[in-house]
């Protein structure tokens, strides 16, 4: 019985890793860590079966319930805008998948995640406890209200467009931190970096994304358009 199958398809696997870091840096994402992150992350276990061949295109995919998992150029840009040093406890709005909070666990201290689905929240829970990731945690609740239990946080991601950044979140960042969300409806969203000092409130706008709309109190109230 020949075994080129599985070594054939372990190559495969490596092959496609590496093309998609070198991609990501040709787009320009210089954190050699976030790139280590996205590399050693396995993205083809977040994903469902019938997308697994697809996991290391650099291109957003279904996870089911209407969601998506973000396109790796997007995921290593937010991640690399929250200028991560180690030490962090970072808040991921709309878990979904839990491959966001994988990567952002191997670069902070501790990450809080936050996805309003509940079979979203099962699954995520699932996969980050089978890649020994204790460092996570995962709550089912409205992501435009952050999580005041644990705030402040020194970073927080949000993988959904709301119709402008919540209130709420910003209340939740400390002091030096940073907060990476897409603005706006899906027709002109801009992914934002606001960064507190003290009382001020510092933003930049880093590029025209596409997300899913941001549901809750603060977001969305049923998609986008209603607001």
């Amino acid at each position: 019985m020949s075994h080129d199958s599985p070594n054939r398809d372990a190559d495969e696997r490596a092959a496609a890793i590496r093309s998609l870091i070198k991609e990501l840096r040709t787009e320009g994402i210089r954190s050699d860590s976030v790139l280590q992150a996205l590399q050693t992350v396995p993205r083809d276990q977040f994903v469902p079966p019938e997308y697994v061949a697809a996991a290391w295109r650099n291109t957003a995919l279904p996870i089911g319930s209407g969601q998506t998992i973000s396109q790796p150029y997007v995921v290593a840009l937010m991640t690399e805008a929250l200028e991560l040093t180690g030490d962090e406890t970072v808040l991921d709005v709309g878990t979904g998948s839990g491959y966001q909070a994988a990567v952002l666990a191997g670069l902070c201290r501790h990450v809080v995640g936050v996805e309003r689905i509940p079979e979203l929240v099962t699954g995520a829970r699932e996969k980050l406890h089978a890649l020994g990731l204790s460092n996570v945690e995962v709550h089912e609740g409205d992501g435009s209200l952050g999580w005041p239990d644990q705030a402040p946080f020194k970073g927080i991601l949000v993988a959904a467009a709301g119709p402008r950044v919540p209130e709420a979140l910003l209340k939740q960042l400390a002091d030096g931190g940073r907060l990476v969300i897409p603005v706006g409806p899906p027709s002109q969203q801009v992914l934002m970096q606001y960064r507190r000092e003290g009382e001020t409130i510092h933003s930049r706008q880093l590029t025209g994304v596409r997300f899913v709309p941001l549901i809750g109190a603060e977001g969305w109230a049923d998609g986008f358009g209603e607001d």
